[in-house]
């Protein structure tokens, strides 16, 4: 090798890696350029319909604006005090916290018992997962006024078909729990539809190997089954509680757009939109508003937190 091969030959090696790295940034480049076109529209639609209304609303939080949107004077931090020292505000949470303890165990355990029948039946499966799906494909309007009339005291079905006359809809140890029976039959359906999904992705050699071993059915559903569900469960469970806590259609359809009796069926959501669009206090509404967005925002972080620990619990 002459010198000027050997003198060239280490600039050559060090300029290698820089061209590769001017390479890799301009293929980085070109993605982004053109995967940007492809993910602007959902930006645009994202920061217009999301980001705009939550900034919106964090800025009328901090006045005391009404319906009309004028002469909004700066309160500073005083609609939200307001609303952190109003029963109101305590009562309707509990409300929705109450509906939402009762909903979620049963929403998991009765969409996880359909999803097995439906995954283990043999004949008409489409017929059975068509009449556990169906109701979640009916508005909330439709769901509510159905079961309306089903409770209805003494001509109702529930009461004809179990010799009652209970005053579902206007006894307040009662109403609360009918818009639980009324929101177990409508929205059952997407859980199920997640769990059977999840079941049918099992695979069928685990089952066949733990029947050769001598596993009885109880024993291949607690030991695969189960397991294999973890990840679906803790997705179900999560999004039950995040729309259980929004729970608001069904109960006011289901007492007339009222609180119910004794104000027992008055969830948050109920409590803000009365306070916006009925009393007009739109201000106080929105700083309602952004308590129950931090609440919510709290759930699914500590969701997603719980998730990673776990994770890391079995690495």
């Amino acid at each position: 090798m002459s010198a000027v091969d050997t003198a060239v030959a280490p600039a050559a090696v060090r300029a290698a890696p820089a061209a590769d790295a001017d390479s890799l940034r301009a293929r980085l480049t070109r993605r982004v350029q053109h995967g940007g076109w492809f993910v602007a529209p959902f930006l645009v639609l994202f920061a217009l319909f999301v980001l705009l209304p939550i900034g919106r609303g964090l800025w009328l939080s901090f006045t005391d604006a009404n319906i009309s949107g004028t002469d909004a004077r700066f309160v500073g931090l005083d609609n939200y005090r307001e609303a952190l020292d109003s029963p109101l505000l305590w009562d309707s949470l509990g409300h929705s916290a109450y509906f939402t303890l009762l909903v979620v165990p049963c929403i998991v355990v009765l969409a996880f018992l359909l999803a097995m029948l439906a995954h283990h039946i043999e004949r008409a499966k489409w017929l059975w997962r068509l009449c556990f799906f169906a109701p979640f494909l009916l508005p909330s309007t439709v769901a509510g006024n159905l079961w309306q009339w089903l409770f209805n005291p003494g001509t109702g079905m529930i009461d004809h078909v179990f010799g009652l006359d209970t005053p579902w809809l206007t006894q307040k140890s009662t109403a609360m729990l009918a818009v639980v029976i009324t929101t177990l039959w409508w929205t059952v359906g997407f859980s199920f539809l997640l769990f059977l999904a999840a079941l049918q992705n099992i695979p069928r050699h685990l089952y066949e190997a733990a029947e050769l071993d001598g596993a009885g059915a109880w024993q291949r559903m607690v030991h695969i089954t189960l397991p294999m569900l973890r990840n679906i469960t803790g997705l179900v469970i999560t999004l039950q509680i995040l729309a259980s806590l929004q729970v608001f259609d069904q109960a006011v359809v289901m007492q007339d757009f009222g609180p119910g009796p004794e104000e027992s069926t008055r969830t948050f959501v109920q409590y803000t939109l009365e306070e916006g669009f009925t009393a007009y206090r739109v201000g106080y509404a929105s700083a309602i508003s952004i308590i129950f967005f931090v609440l919510i925002a709290a759930v699914a972080l500590g969701r997603m937190w719980l998730l990673r620990k776990r994770e890391e619990g079995v690495r």
